[in-house]
């Protein structure tokens, strides 16, 4: 029989069996007096025979209670029940030979063999790992489940240097009673001072089946520990933290007033002043997330170097902050100093970045004019934009602006409606300023894009300034300046959506309860967990990082964005009025935005209206990979409807992850059937696309695309100046001062920078969609024949960098290239 195992920590004493759902170790502590067992149908060992087994989920018997909210069974047993009775004597004993395969960290095989070499007289006579079967039988007198003798297994004479990815194997004899029966869980006790992974334990050996039905295994009952918490769900109560304050309560999200994915259960205890929100953990706590969602060493160890590197980066301009020079200072030495070493800065008036990063996800054809807004009139004012046909005919080429639209020659950016409820919260503090903007593109016979029209939005109630100003290509120095300061507001509007809507919403919140659904619903046997496995792989760890660091009130994101304390509120709102499942892949997207149309003639079966567009392009080729490996992969295991019907694990995953992981939208009619072959690759190729190549367009290209300031600013600190501002003759005798004044500072600036740094760096154990040779059939070549062709203007000609975001595979570091499985940064 084969155990699939888990991490087991140091001087523990742990209980594993082959009817976990999940890849990690029940895990049984000396000290507690609880544990938790999570009940499944489904059965993982190998074995035949104990495929049978199955936890009891109608126990009557005294001594089982249950929790309901997170499916808990515990059972009570006397300790005596875990040692052998050395009066009975086995008939005949046998024994079982077994592999154990581990894996231990790098750090404790140095320090092994460092203590070997210099000839330390450490005690190994209480080393080791100690094993021992328990059996699904029980004996006769005691009703207590039968156990081997312990069996140790010492690597303490083992001197090999490994990596932390390695694994060693090692060989281990159990002895058991002939009548032993089939083996149902394995005890494990750690001796050693570092946690290791138990990778499988193989055993092998004839044990003799007792007549009967199978008997329930006991498990003593233990107190619940954080990190033994199974994979559940549960609302974002874990953003705010009101025992700091009122200024640092945030809404919860999740629920009907403010609907959210659902994320990992940790399991933490309520705040002292709300018992509604989770409480926070300082920086020196480790936060939970289940066991085998961590890191391997080399995945921290990347994250450690990077955090030292922003450190570094960030300590001359706090020093400067300190001495009281934070206001103002000249971007074009200061901070050009700062971002040369990665890469370099990005002109304002770079019109290729429109199909390349951030705004390729937002930008939409504009189908008609002048642009509406949805938001209730009777709140926020008119529906109607301030742009009109006079604003942008004069910049058509002579096309009116009836033919524009009818050729699909117009395009906008619209971020009025996402901003506009938030703007009054926002303005309202010193130093964030933003609009909600709206930007008319046109399409040149290049193939390029050109912004000739912003307009700018403020609340209806602002007194201070116009509620809607249009701003147009300059015809002078003033108008100049105030066309360079409205376009840097669309572009900080833009960095805010960016992170907050296609980023985290999209990829990495949407993306968890999946996710959960499927640990807790497939076994690992389970083909559609196989398949989808990879791309699974560290979300969960990163995920529960941001609500600690990123997202959390007063973390990066509410500090260096413009939303503010308000970030999570309009990625809340995305989600509600925004998000569908069932338009997340590639090809439905495009064609929602106006991008693309149907067409069957085309090879990806869309027509693409801007044909030099990097990311639709380049990304499509992705695509259509990954729908031919699941299409293939799918069609092996379900033949017909009836198979997808009929298989309890699959539709118990998918439902619980709409029903549970999307609760607040599972009414939405938008979410697609799962009843044919055709229905599942749909599905999973959208979840395959999502967690790799869109989650890889929209990350790994933030330093090099947005980390120089001036371009992409996080926030502003001003509004544009009007003619009866008193600021207004600072602005026009010396707008070269004004304009860095209405950046974020040398502080702000740089800490943004050194984040973003380490967001947009792939660990040296980072796993590529182009390794795997299930995908081989798509490569990097078209890609790099695109970037050479000069008739491609967005991706090729003087001072444009190549689009290689959606490259297969990278070195480690910062390189705009690369595409990991799985949403690991």
């Amino acid at each position: 029989m084969s155990i699939t195992m888990g991490m087991f920590n140091p001087n523990v004493h742990n209980i594993s069996s082959p009817l976990d759902y999940t890849y990690s170790a029940i895990n049984l502590f000396p000290s507690t007096k609880r544990m938790r067992f999570q009940e499944r149908k489904t059965i993982k060992t190998e074995d035949a025979v104990a495929a049978r087994l199955a936890v009891d989920k109608a126990a009557g018997r005294r001594g089982v209670a249950r929790q309901r909210d997170n499916k808990m069974v515990t059972m009570s047993m006397s300790s005596s029940s875990v040692v052998a009775d050395e009066a009975e004597k086995p008939v005949m004993a046998l024994d079982l030979s077994a592999l154990v395969t581990v894996r231990r960290p790098l750090k404790s095989n140095i320090q092994h063999m460092i203590r070997h070499w210099f000839g330390s007289n450490h005690d190994h006579s209480n080393r080791g790992v100690v094993l021992q079967l328990v059996s699904t039988e029980t004996e006769p007198e005691s009703t207590k489940p039968k156990l081997s003798y312990e069996a140790v297994l010492d690597w303490s004479k083992d001197l090999k240097l490994r990596s932390a990815d390695q694994k060693s194997t090692y060989q281990v004899k159990f002895m058991v009673d002939s009548k032993f029966g089939m083996p149902g869980a394995i005890t494990v006790s750690n001796r050693y001072e570092e946690e290791f992974y138990l990778d499988s334990v193989n055993i092998e050996g004839g044990v003799q089946q007792a007549d009967g039905s199978p008997k329930r295994i006991f498990f003593s009952t233990k107190d619940l520990e954080c990190h033994l918490i199974e994979y559940t769900t549960d609302i974002h109560n874990d953003i705010g933290n009101p025992d700091e304050g009122v200024e640092f309560s945030r809404p919860i999200l999740g629920g009907h007033k403010n609907p959210y994915p659902r994320r990992c259960r940790t399991g933490r205890p309520p705040t002292s002043t709300d018992e509604k929100i989770e409480s926070s953990l300082n920086e020196s706590t480790a936060f939970y997330v289940p066991r085998d969602g961590e890191f391997e060493e080399s995945k921290t160890q990347a994250l450690e170097l990077g955090k030292l590197k922003g450190i570094l980066r960030h300590i001359i301009p706090t020093l400067t902050t300190i001495s009281g020079d934070n206001k103002v200072f000249e971007w074009s030495s200061d901070k050009i100093g700062l971002f040369k070493d990665t890469s370099s800065p990005e002109p304002l008036n770079k019109v290729q970045e429109f199909l390349r990063f951030g705004r390729p996800k937002l930008l939409c054809r504009l189908r008609f004019s002048p642009p509406v807004s949805k938001l209730n009139p009777s709140i926020y004012g008119s529906q109607e934009s301030a742009l009109k046909e006079e604003h942008i005919t004069g910049h058509l080429n002579g096309m009116s602006v009836q033919q524009a639209l009818e050729e699909n020659k117009l395009f906008i950016l619209d971020y009025h409606d996402i901003f506009l409820p938030f703007l009054d919260q926002i303005n309202a503090f010193d130093d964030q300023k933003a609009y909600g903007t709206r930007t008319i593109l046109f399409l040149t016979s290049m193939g390029t894009l050109k912004p000739i029209a912003i307009e700018l939005s403020s609340s209806a109630t602002n007194s201070v300034s116009p509620s809607k100003q249009v701003l147009t290509p300059p015809v002078d120095a003033t108008t100049n300046w105030l066309w360079q300061l409205g376009k840097v507001h669309v572009c900080s509007n833009d960095a805010c959506v960016h992170q907050l809507v296609h980023h985290w919403l999209r990829t990495h919140a949407c993306m968890e309860p999946f996710i959960i659904a499927a640990h807790r619903q497939l076994s690992v046997m389970h083909p559609i967990y196989k398949l989808l496995s990879p791309h699974m792989r560290y979300t969960l760890k990163i995920n529960a990082m941001a609500r600690q660091f990123l997202i959390n009130a007063g973390g990066i994101i509410e500090s260096d964005f413009s939303a503010g304390r308000y970030s999570m509120e309009i990625s809340c709102a995305a989600y509600r009025d925004w998000w569908h499942f069932d338009l997340q892949g590639l090809p439905a997207d495009l064609i929602r935005r106006g991008m693309a149309i149907p067409d069957s003639t085309q090879v990806h079966g869309i027509r693409l209206l801007v044909e030099d567009y990097p990311y639709a392009t380049d990304g499509l080729l992705i695509w259509s990979a990954m729908e031919t490996l699941v299409r293939t992969y799918v069609d092996y295991y379900y033949h017909d409807a009836s198979v997808v019907h009929c298989d309890t694990e699959l539709q118990a995953w998918y439902n619980e992850s709409i029903n549970v992981g999307h609760g607040d939208l599972h009414h939405a009619s938008w979410w697609p059937k799962l009843s044919t072959p055709d229905d599942l690759i749909s599905i999973l190729t959208t979840m395959i696309w999502v967690s790799s190549a869109q989650h890889a367009a929209l990350n790994y290209g933030q330093y090099p695309y947005g980390g120089y300031v001036p371009n992409r600013p996080p926030h502003m600190r001003r509004l544009l100046p009007q003619e009866h501002d008193p600021e207004y003759a600072a602005f026009i005798r010396d707008p070269q001062k004004y304009f860095p004044s209405s950046l974020p500072g040398l502080f702000e600036a740089t800490k943004y920078m050194a984040i973003i740094d380490i967001l947009s760096t792939h660990s040296p154990d980072e796993v590529y969609i182009g390794g795997r040779k299930d995908l081989s059939t798509w490569s990097a070549d078209t890609i790099e024949q695109r970037n050479a062709d000069l008739n491609l203007r967005n991706r090729c000609g003087a001072g444009v960098s190549p689009y290689q975001l959606l490259m297969p595979s990278s070195e480690p570091g910062i390189t705009c290239r690369g595409v990991p499985n799985s949403i690991s940064i």
